[in-house]
């Protein structure tokens, strides 16, 4: 592509403000489409929750650059940020003062891609015709055209549902007034939702355990309120991580203080809780794994379900994406990142020739790329679109090129492989180089490790 080129990136969160630093560096020309009334709206809705990374590894390189000329003042590195600092001290000067802000559209929703003149099926020619983008704004539906796009728009506002089949329980939508999804802030703004509450937090990440640990602590404010953990697993130890072996610091601090906290029976757990059937009994909320006699059920006042996101693929409907069946991530991704098969460790960077796509000029990037799966680090999406920048400029050797090492994660995320039962068991002890506990007794034992990392 020639420095003439527009890309169109769908998303201002930080992978996308990342994407449009990045391709004005290589001269060519970002347009940013952010549904949003402003920068990092999905961030926003989790503002309260404090990023497991510290400031060195949520700030993009090109990004930087652009807000050092403006004489931005970067924060200490080695500092967590909550999401509302990680807006308001570098999204919002990102997108404010450095010369992305003439390249930012808000409340500008896209509802439709395709290429000029191209349905889906037809093929001769196809590659030469620009893309199509329809958005809806507050003036009514507008278009554009661009020669590439990057979806960075993330799965934030696409929760999976409680059903443990991938599917809504049955008597979710009727329920839906006492259900959240996602992490509400349980300590601030929706305090007086949960407060005194019996609420059921619904999955095994740590989505859930944050969650449920912010519930634990209202319950020493509010003693009525009674945190329930409802795990599909049936191994809660596999929720702790990899404490003091988790090179992300604050993740370990947050898996060996909920581990504490399960141990001390401060949270009720059920685990093995396949969830079904939801249902409304005046003020309260039944939660069942079947109908019948055969079932299980928990009585609460809330329910929270943390069970993860998926990609809104509506709008992309009429170009040519090939997904793997799965996870519903770019299919050369997918083997990278499976959650049924990748253990304790990292994902091993990638870039532009693992986010192509039978489209040619279209990328998904960011939380998006990685479909269903949970193990997303804002660290890659910023490789990724350092990555698809270089090679929609031309300069393949440079896309191809590996600028990235991860930190280990000291998770083990194997549930459903096989040996899943002898993985993790719970953190390492501190002095211990291991990934867990399963881990160190295979060392302490004269084995190489468990496999976990």
């Amino acid at each position: 592509m020639n420095q003439a080129k527009t890309v169109t990136i769908i998303g201002a969160g930080p992978v996308g403000l990342a994407a449009a630093a990045h391709l004005l560096e290589r001269g060519l020309k970002p347009i940013v489409l952010e549904a949003g009334d402003s920068v990092g709206h999905s961030v926003r809705q989790w503002g309260h929750v404090q990023l497991f990374s510290p400031w060195e590894y949520n700030v993009d390189r090109a990004a930087e650059r652009l807000l050092a000329a403006t004489g931005w003042n970067s924060p200490e590195p080695e500092q967590y940020p909550t999401g509302n600092e990680l807006v308001e001290r570098y999204l919002e000067p990102l997108a404010a003062k450095t010369t992305l802000a003439s390249h930012i559209y808000t409340s500008a929703r896209v509802t439709d891609i395709s290429r000029v003149g191209f349905d889906k099926l037809k093929s001769k020619g196809r590659e030469a015709a620009r893309f199509e983008l329809r958005y809806q704004n507050g003036q009514g539906p507008k278009s554009m055209r661009a020669d590439a796009v990057i979806d960075a728009s993330g799965t934030w506002h696409s929760p999976n549902p409680a059903g443990a089949n991938g599917l809504r329980a049955t008597g979710e939508t009727e329920a839906a007034g006492r259900i959240a999804y996602g992490m509400p802030d349980v300590l601030g703004k929706d305090r007086a939702r949960y407060a005194g509450k019996t609420v059921a937090v619904l999955g095994a990440g740590h989505s859930a355990i944050g969650t449920l640990t912010d519930l634990a602590r209202l319950a020493t404010e509010a003693p009525e309120t009674r945190p329930v953990w409802l795990l599909r697993g049936n191994d809660p130890a596999k929720a702790f991580g990899g404490g003091a072996n988790d090179k992300l610091a604050a993740r370990g601090e947050l898996g060996a203080t909920f581990a504490a906290l399960v141990a001390a029976g401060r949270i009720q757990v059920e685990s093995e809780f396949r969830v079904s059937h939801l249902a409304a009994d005046g003020p309260r909320l039944t939660v069942a794994t079947g109908a019948g006699s055969c079932c299980r059920q928990v009585v609460v006042d809330e329910l929270i379900v943390a069970t993860g996101f998926r990609p809104d693929l509506d709008f992309v409907r009429e170009l040519r994406i090939q997904l793997d069946p799965a996870i519903e991530c770019p299919v050369a991704l997918a083997p990278l990142i499976d959650p049924n098969e990748h253990s304790c460790g990292t994902v091993r960077p990638h870039g532009a020739r693992e986010l192509a796509q039978a489209e040619p000029g279209f990328y998904f990037a960011g939380m998006k790329s990685y479909g269903r799966a949970p193990t997303f680090l804002m660290l890659t999406g910023y490789e990724q679109v350092r990555s698809i920048a270089a090679e929609l400029a031309g300069d393949h050797e440079a896309a191809s090129r590996v600028e990235l090492v991860l930190p280990e994660t000291g998770v083990c995320s194997r549930v459903d492989a096989p040996g899943a039962s002898q993985c993790c068991g719970g953190p390492a002890p501190s002095a211990v180089d291991a990934c867990c506990v399963a881990d160190a007794n295979a060392k302490q034992e004269g084995k190489a490790g468990c496999g976990c990392g």
